[in-house]
């Protein structure tokens, strides 16, 4: 492979992914607020951060493009491939985060991205990760056999195995181990993908970045006008905290920002502009905020008949 021919490829594919998602926010919520902003990182590379607020939908959507590299892999990135410590690399993806106003409109999260890892006078290494799922508040069984049915779309031309292996990988991956539930009812998670060749590999990123929106937007369209009251403007913001205990303690991308001496404004674009937290809460037994713990925050099969 050319390297710099194929790292522009991923690229523009990239830049062109942040403005269809883009678009898809203010078709949905003409009247948010954007806030956009271009960064450079003072170790290499930089950014274009976007995130909307202040709309009738989305309480925040942020979706951000970042292109950073430099001569020492962060730790975050040599955990499971200690070989590559040392070398220099280039890492660039889409990450978006959306927080909808509605407590009957899930929370969700993607993020398609490229890492390569060059050392003079030996080959690069490169590899994809990427995702999404699904955090949802009042949860229903339609709307998880749809979004796990266009996991499984984006999945199926690449291979007969992708969709369990990466649905497993994330029911363990979004798992708050300290609560002892996963965050929501998963959908995709994959990284360190590198399978038969370049192009191949490539097209799966892209299928799970352009499947993100097949999944979503069917959701968000049902859930957003439904009316909802208090108490289930407080349980969303309670459930928002296990949001929050996740992206600060678990999660790979967080941490590789960090490390990497990322735009720590554009890291934390995935935190909930409100959220709460109760002490030993537990909901009443028979309610509507007692199934999504015992139906829905439970690893299973979405697509068994």
């Amino acid at each position: 492979m050319n390297p710099a021919t194929d790292i522009q490829r991923v690229s523009d594919y990239l830049t062109n992914l942040q403005e269809t998602i883009s678009s898809a926010i203010t078709r949905h919520d003409p009247k948010a607020s954007l806030t956009e902003d271009t960064w450079e990182r003072e170790g290499g590379g930089g950014g274009r951060s976007r995130v909307y607020n202040g709309g009738e939908v989305f309480e925040q959507a942020g979706v951000n493009y970042s292109h950073v590299f430099g001569d020492k892999l962060p730790p975050s990135a040599t955990a499971n491939r200690p070989a590559l410590a040392g070398r220099g690399f280039q890492a660039m993806g889409v990450s978006l985060v959306f927080h909808p106003n509605n407590p009957y409109a899930p929370t969700t999260h993607c993020n398609v991205r490229f890492f390569i890892a060059e050392k003079p006078g030996e080959d690069p290494v490169w590899w994809f990760g990427g995702g999404f799922d699904l955090t949802p508040y009042y949860a229903n069984r339609e709307d998880c056999i749809h979004w796990h049915q266009a996991a499984k779309d984006a999945c199926d031309p690449y291979g007969p195995d992708h969709y369990q292996k990466f649905k497993q990988w994330c029911d363990d991956y979004f798992y708050l181990k300290h609560r002892d539930e996963p965050r929501g009812i998963g959908g995709l998670f994959f990284d360190d993908y590198n399978e038969q060749d370049f192009d191949h590999s490539f097209a799966f990123m892209q299928s799970v970045g352009n499947g993100f929106l097949q999944a979503y937007e069917p959701i968000l369209e049902k859930r957003k006008h439904i009316p909802y009251g208090e108490r289930e403007r407080q349980f969303q913001l309670y459930r928002r905290g296990r949001y929050v205990e996740f992206n600060l303690v678990f999660d790979r991308g967080t941490l590789f920002g960090l490390q990497s001496g990322g735009r720590v404004e554009s890291i934390l674009m995935s935190m909930p502009p409100n959220v709460r937290w109760q002490y030993n809460w537990a909901p009443e037994p028979g309610t509507a905020e007692a199934e999504l713990y015992e139906i829905y925050l439970k690893k299973q099969d979405w697509l068994a008949p």
